[in-house]
């Protein structure tokens, strides 16, 4: 490998003192990869002539803070200076190219990123996995799909594929647990009339609810299916109203004095089509108006700048994907485990360093800038 980071992490020096130093460095390489997923070796670089050149002035006489306030004003001045000389890198070809030249001139990894991001926009999730075979591939999931799978099997009208397939459906979205099928009636009788199929997602639905809804799909009464929502607590709250900005519907809930009973049909969302399997539900273009949709993202955004952990952090991002692209998932082929190691590194650090280009712009590479 020639990826700085993965070279730095194997190093450790018998002699404490210069170990000490190493460590130093490798901090250095470690952080440029968690900000910005590459560039850990030009960082290596830029330290060692740092501390050169840093110790040289030091040994001369010079005051090691007005030295490290010189240093912050230079950097920041690079910084300026290397943003106006940035050209932006939008199209597909230049995807291709900067992830191809991040992945060690890997010409099939850079196309497969850039066709991961026309697929999935520039918003959306991309993911590196280990792969099955020996050749890359690329699986997308468009729409908003989320880890709930039916409540019941009775549900499938696609026995091929064991799923359950509703063209345009109203969507109801409750904050609740439901168990009593009288306080549904009013919402299920409204959507026979109108004749389409209905989607419930709610905290749960048990007991005599369950049972009744099961009773009514295999009758052909009304088409149902029921699922769990995602998430708990107060992100199963926050993926409710995701999903109700997606489908342009409303959530049922108590806390806002919402009663299941008084529910109508402009209360419901609605999509093209929902896919729901025995793990995974998935909502295909929701009605959702665009304006509320970009609000709710930007919404999230804000509170990923104000995340205090990672994983809070993860989550949101997925959110965002979720309601603005779709997620991708790029999964690494090879014959070995050593091999498979290897190029994972090599292609998400391609997958960082073209995020990096689409969202900042490049600039000549090889210490030319």
């Amino acid at each position: 490998t020639k990826d700085g980071v993965s070279v730095a992490r194997e190093i450790e020096l018998e002699d404490k003192f210069e170990n000490m130093g190493a460590q130093m460095v490798k901090e250095v390489a470690s952080k440029a990869n968690d900000a910005a997923g590459d560039g850990t070796t030009t960082a290596t670089v830029l330290a060692q002539a740092i501390i050169t050149e840093g110790l040289k002035a030091v040994a001369a006489g010079m005051n090691p803070m007005d030295l490290k306030r010189g240093i912050d004003k230079a950097v920041t001045a690079a910084v300026e200076e290397l943003k106006a000389l940035s050209v932006p890198c939008s199209d597909s070809k230049a995807i291709a190219q900067v992830g191809t030249i991040s992945a060690n001139s890997d010409e099939t990894v850079g196309k497969l990123i850039a066709e991961a991001m026309d697929k999935v926009g520039k918003e959306g999730v991309i993911t590196v996995e280990d792969g099955t075979g020996l050749e890359d591939e690329l699986d997308v999931v468009e729409g908003m799909q989320f880890d709930r799978g039916y409540l019941s099997p009775y549900f499938i009208n696609k026995p091929e594929t064991g799923a359950v397939e509703l063209e345009s459906p109203f969507i109801l979205l409750a904050d609740k647990k439901i168990s009593n099928i009288r306080e549904m009636l009013p919402v299920l009788e409204a959507v026979a009339k109108a004749g389409k199929p209905l989607v419930i997602i709610a905290e749960d639905v048990e007991g005599e609810a369950l049972a009744t809804l099961v009773v009514n799909t295999m009758r052909g009464i009304v088409k149902v299916a029921a699922v769990k929502a995602p998430g708990f607590g107060d992100r199963r709250k926050a993926m409710l109203q995701d999903i109700a900005t997606l489908t342009g519907g409303t959530v049922i809930s108590e806390e806002i004095g919402m009663e299941l009973e008084k529910a109508t049909l402009e209360d419901l969302g609605q999509a093209k089509r929902v896919v729901i399997n025995k793990d995974t539900t998935t909502i295909i273009d929701g009605v959702g108006e665009e304006a509320a949709i970009q609000g709710r993202v930007a919404q999230i955004r804000k509170q990923i700048e104000e995340a205090t952990s990672d994983y809070d952090r993860e989550k949101l991002q997925e959110r965002v994907a979720k309601l603005a692209g779709g997620v991708a998932v790029i999964k690494v082929g090879a014959a070995t485990e050593v091999e498979m190691k290897e190029k994972k590194a090599r292609v998400d650090d391609a997958l960082h360093a073209t995020r990096a280009a689409v969202e900042e712009g490049v600039v000549a590479g090889g210490g030319v800038a």
